[in-house]
């Protein structure tokens, strides 16, 4: 794929998961399940999740949870795949 229509499509994407004050622990499951069904899952990270906490820092440890890789992180929202 083409890095140029890779982008398209991920910039198309809705975020279809929210972390709030749970934070990351109360997602994992449904990150995993939604990866597998998809090729990109678009996060969003609420204020309540971040804290004093980066957008980067919460991203990568989420994908560490999932065993995922951050695609990109754009403001107070990150891109997953598997």
């Amino acid at each position: 794929m083409s890095e140029t229509s890779r982008s398209g499509r991920i910039h198309d994407l809705d975020a279809t998961l929210r972390v709030g004050k749970g934070g990351i622990e109360a997602v994992t499951g449904e990150l995993d399940s939604q990866l597998d069904d998809r090729e990109f899952v678009k996060v969003k990270f609420l204020r309540s999740a971040r804290g004093g906490t980066d957008t980067e820092t919460l991203a990568a440890d989420l994908a560490d949870a999932v065993g995922a890789t951050v695609v990109e992180t754009r403001g107070h929202t990150a891109v997953f795949e598997r």
